[in-house]
């Protein structure tokens, strides 16, 4: 008996200090606005737990049915969500009730300097107050995926005018080495560009004469890494070394890359006049020095741009693989990159044309949304790709309406990968794109997507 009336107290107790904090926040939404009560439900539900904790000893049982503080942080937030959504304004038969001031919109565009202050929107609908997660992505799509064409029209004019510039001074400085045609490509040039982080790729071809060189796997050599491939040097009986102008740049028997990109870069950084091909072209063109790449920092009065020169070896097989020197370490160094940007970009194309489906633009959000989230930005727009191709092969509603049903699955395939810390390249399985992460990078990785899978619009 005395163990019910104490717990009748308690009870008690809370209801008088719960009516007094709804009295409190009640009064401050009228006074302090939405944003002041929301703070000021942090230091109310915080002194309420210290009471709580301070007035009462738990028992064995009650600890073991105490949630987790991260539970508690979600039902906190949740509540405090709850309490700052802002109300439709009430009547006029209605006084007791506190009025809430009109919030402009947040997707409204604003208006010049120094011009009138714009006119009070009016709350005609409440479903203009809470908006659907599809709905929250598409304009999420408009204001911060979409490029304006002109700037694509002027960002593609200045990357083929560059290709022009580096074509003519390659063909004049080593008139020796047989360069082929530099053609500007990338996702700028595919439809896939999210924003401005994308370099444009300059592709720099290497012509070798045929049957003197032959492509040997990476997993065949002493490096025993899948990402790249060897170009070896044939015909040796026949064609001995010096009978092609590429041996020069041979390290045992083997076209290195990392002597070619040494070439190139103090030809970058040294050899070429930039400054008057940048007043040439309306621009400044300045050599990235602090890169390991062959980056070429492009700025405008209208855009900023960003031309990676890649040295590729094109059509050396049958297969037609693309291989691009890259800066690789250890004993892959002087090894080839396989790139496979074109053959993901043209995959993707070929589903959604198929049955008009929205994987590409899929893949411009989720790049969009990792770019502009801190915490995200380790994943790269190849580990995102390899997301939406695995996706993109199953017999799913790819329609708009469904996109944001696929953003959604494609964050819990994105947690299941790392979980797993293992995602597969969709054109070679046998390469892990998240072996390069450390157990801290994906831990940090997937309690962001984790978090943002409870409440997806966090993510935009």
């Amino acid at each position: 008996m005395a163990e019910f009336s104490q717990k009748r107290g308690k009870r008690h107790d809370d209801d008088m200090l719960g009516s007094a904090v709804n009295f409190l926040l009640a009064n401050a939404r009228l006074v302090l606005g939405v944003g002041g009560a929301a703070v000021l439900g942090i230091a109310t539900l915080a002194v309420k737990r210290l009471i709580d904790r301070a007035a009462s000893s738990q028992d064995e049982d009650d600890a073991k049915a105490e949630p987790t503080s991260l539970e508690d942080s979600w039902k906190e937030l949740s509540l405090l969500k709850a309490t700052a959504r802002p109300q439709p304004r009430p009547s006029p038969a209605a006084p007791s009730q506190p009025v809430l001031l009109p919030v402009p919109s947040l997707f409204a565009p604003e208006g010049p300097a120094g011009a009138d202050p714009p006119s009070s929107p009016q709350l005609t609908s409440p479903g203009l107050l809470c908006l659907t997660f599809q709905e929250k992505l598409l304009a999420f799509e408009r204001d911060h995926v979409s490029i304006p064409v002109s700037r694509v029209a002027l960002a593609k004019q200045l990357a083929g005018d560059i290709a022009l510039e580096l074509q003519a001074y390659l063909r004049s400085k080593f008139p020796e080495l047989p360069f082929g045609v530099l053609v500007p490509g990338g996702p700028l040039y595919d439809g896939l560009q999210a924003g401005a982080a994308d370099d444009v790729r300059l592709l720099a071809p290497l012509v070798l004469e045929p049957g003197l060189w032959s492509l040997v796997p990476g997993m065949d050599t002493v490096a025993r890494d899948p990402h790249c491939w060897a170009v070896r040097r044939t015909q040796l009986e026949f064609c001995p070394r010096g009978s092609s102008p590429w041996d020069r740049f041979l390290v045992g028997g083997y076209l290195s890359s990392r002597v070619l990109l040494e070439l190139l870069r103090k030809a970058l950084a040294a050899s070429i006049n930039w400054p008057v091909i940048g007043s040439l072209l309306g621009c400044l063109i300045r050599p990235s020095v602090a890169s390991e790449e062959l980056l070429l920092e492009v700025q405008h009065e209208r855009l900023e741009l960003t031309v990676a020169v890649l040295l590729a070896i094109t059509g050396a097989n049958a297969e037609d693989r693309l291989l691009v020197a890259w800066p690789l370490e250890g004993l892959a160094g002087n090894f080839w990159l396989q790139d496979l940007y074109p053959a993901e970009a043209a995959r993707l194309r070929a589903l959604d044309g198929c049955d008009v489906g929205t994987r590409q633009r899929l893949l411009l959000l989720l790049c969009r949304v990792c770019q502009g989230h801190p915490a995200l930005r380790q994943l790269s727009r190849g580990h995102l790709t390899q997301v939406v191709l695995r996706l993109g092969e199953e017999e799913v509603d790819w329609a708009e309406e469904a996109l944001g049903e696929r953003f959604v699955q494609a964050v819990e395939l994105l947690i299941s990968s790392l979980e797993r810390a293992s995602l597969p390249c969709h054109f070679n399985p046998s390469v892990n794109l998240f072996a390069s992460l450390c157990q801290e990078e994906i831990d940090n990785l997937g309690y962001v997507l984790y978090r943002g899978l409870q409440a997806p619009e966090g993510l935009l």
